[in-house]
């Protein structure tokens, strides 16, 4: 009963889609080490300020497109729709889960906790982008894409620029790949009146745009080599990288978005791992 209910949560959140963020995170935190070494404790409230922002932020954004996902054939068998979550439950985990993150914050340093209230307040905030906007990928890439700033902040206690490298990474890795998912939903947002690239624009327009803001992800992570400079093993993730990004490009085309969730999941996953054992390798490579 107990493990149901947690699948349950887990499935309405999405938990397994954490593998796209986290790596990145973790790669601020083995580049932050340089500046203030990392401690088991640090790394601990890192991962729970992690899941908990996510937790939040996915919660929240269940209860302001309750009334889409229901209307939606791609998303009325959510537990929420379903009814196998009530919505003052789901309020509840989202007041729990955002408590959660702000105390984490706490433990980790002053900074945090006072930078904890406006990254829930973007959090929350993308919900609602769709509804005027079409640019609303961006916005989520741009919310997500505060994992290694924070991740930075939360190990040195102060900000970097050369991170801002990292964030962009992932910004516009995130956003690109969003504008894909939302193919899917071409029809039902021209129907019921939402914002999305591919409903305002076209879905050839706008798997252009997600192209380039991948091309702005490959460069990004390029960039990082020259501004932390690198170890050379880092080099010899980059055309693998970079390789996944095409491939991903290749099995969503206009006409056919059949594969849009093998592009999604699996591809971007070993994406981000990938990314997080490029950087991991130049940390062993330059303590050996």
């Amino acid at each position: 009963m107990l493990w149901q209910k947690i699948k349950t949560y887990g499935e309405m959140i999405k938990f397994s889609h954490t593998v796209f963020a986290l790596p990145f995170a973790l790669a601020a935190v083995i580049l932050a080490n340089r500046v203030k070494p990392i401690t088991i404790g640090t790394i601990f409230w890192i991962l729970v300020a992690m899941a908990s922002a996510r937790s939040a932020a996915m919660g929240f954004n269940r209860l302001a497109d309750y009334e889409f996902d229901a209307l939606n054939p791609r998303t009325a068998n959510r537990a929420l729709p379903r009814g196998l979550i009530t919505r003052k439950s789901t309020v509840a985990f989202v007041c729990f889960s955002s408590l959660f993150f702000i105390i984490s914050a706490g433990f980790l340093n002053r900074a945090c906790l006072y930078w904890s209230f406006p990254v829930l307040a973007v959090l929350f905030g993308y919900s609602y982008t769709k509804r005027f906007t079409q640019w609303s990928h961006l916005f989520l890439g741009f919310s997500i894409g505060l994992a290694p700033i924070g991740a930075w902040i939360a190990v040195t206690g102060s900000f970097y620029p050369g991170i801002l490298l990292l964030s962009l990474a992932l910004m516009t890795y995130i956003a690109g790949f969003d504008i894909l998912y939302s193919c899917q939903d071409i029809e039902f947002d021209r129907e019921i009146g939402l914002f999305s690239l591919p409903a305002k624009k076209g879905p050839k327009a706008a798997l252009k745009i997600s192209i380039i803001l991948h091309a702005l992800t490959f460069l990004s992570l390029a960039l990082l080599y020259v501004v932390f400079k690198l170890k050379p093993v880092y080099l010899l993730f980059l055309p693998v990288i970079g390789l996944l990004l095409i491939i991903e490009h290749l099995l969503v085309n206009p006409k056919d978005f059949s594969k849009v969730n093998i592009a999604f999941f699996h591809v971007n996953s070993v994406i981000s791992i990938l990314i997080f054992i490029a950087v991991l390798s130049d940390e062993i490579t330059r303590r050996l």
